[in-house]
């Protein structure tokens, strides 16, 4: 049997298969389909210090080789988030990882500090992709220095590892990248949705309530897949790679960009199965090219 698993700032995953914020809900959805514990983490939903209704419908939509969603992170806070799904969820043998996400940086302390206390939680997943109110509406991540900065307060204000999603929708994703590693990040994930839109062309109308989506599925994996190898060269921290991946073989070339871990999203709504698959595809690759340890495939692409 080959060694599957991978650490990010000590924290130590039985495998690099994640599943990604906001495709899993909280774990106990997918109970039935397979034993969550088998996973090396999940990122549970994005919460937020209050609660969300969300984007008004219509805010998914399908399209070639992917789907946009403007679900405008709906959830019912971290005080219920708390009280009521944590209990449930926190027996988990593996990695719970709380995506944490704000209008202002004083939420997402809020929120953090709160997370602080939940022993079965060892790492958050901050999500800079969110509009800075006080920025007119500016992403945290679309600039170095808003990025470090809600960086550098949230890491004094978090004991445990931080990890933090950048957007793609920025000029150099390695520049962002390089100033939250500058600011206390122990990692970075990548890529959050691009930016995209479709119209109705029969009623002339938009298709999402909100004109723009996020782009996900396989349709993003090659840019995805770029941003993490120019990521991975720029930064001495783990990187974890997402945005397309549907098959083992998609997680291999990703750690071959030079990824530690990855996140499965999109494809949990194709195949509820598609996580543990791939973490036993993955598996077979390693056992198939006599490699004994995952850890070999990280930044492994020959030029």
């Amino acid at each position: 049997m080959a060694d599957l698993k991978v650490s990010i700032k000590g924290l130590e995953f039985k495998n690099p298969v994640l599943t990604a914020s906001g495709t899993f809900g909280y774990g106990p959805e997918y109970e039935d389909f397979f034993n969550i514990d088998h996973l090396g983490g999940i990122i549970v939903k994005g919460t937020t210090l209050e609660p969300r209704e969300g984007n008004p419908y219509p805010r998914m939509a399908e399209t070639a080789s992917g789907m946009l969603n403007a679900v405008g992170l709906q959830n019912k806070g971290v005080d219920y988030f708390i009280q009521n799904i944590y209990p449930k969820i926190k027996g988990y043998k593996t990695n719970i990882i709380v995506n944490v996400s704000g209008s202002k940086i004083e939420d997402y302390v809020a929120v953090v500090e709160k997370l602080n206390d939940l022993d079965n939680i060892p790492a958050i997943e901050l999500n800079i992709s969110c509009p800075n109110v006080k920025l007119g509406g500016m992403a945290f991540g679309t600039s170095c220095e808003s990025a470090a900065e809600v960086t550098s307060v949230i890491r004094k204000a978090y004991k445990k590892v931080l990890i933090v999603k950048l957007s793609p929708n920025v000029t150099s994703i390695a520049e962002i990248a390089k100033s939250v590693e500058g600011a206390g990040a122990d990692s970075v994930s990548l890529i959050n949705t691009l930016l995209g839109m479709a119209i109705n062309t029969e009623t002339r109308r938009p298709v999402l309530s909100t004109v723009t989506g996020g782009l996900s599925g396989p349709a993003v994996k090659p840019i995805a897949l770029r941003m993490v190898w120019q990521v991975a060269k720029a930064v001495k921290i783990p990187v974890i790679g997402l945005g397309g991946i549907m098959t083992a073989d998609d997680a291999i070339e990703f750690m071959l960009a030079g990824a530690t871990a990855i996140q499965v999203g999109t494809a949990n709504f194709i195949d509820p199965q598609v996580s543990i698959k791939i973490m036993q595809g993955i598996e077979n690759y390693l056992v198939r090219h006599n490699i004994s340890s995952v850890k070999e495939l990280i930044g492994g692409m020959v030029c």
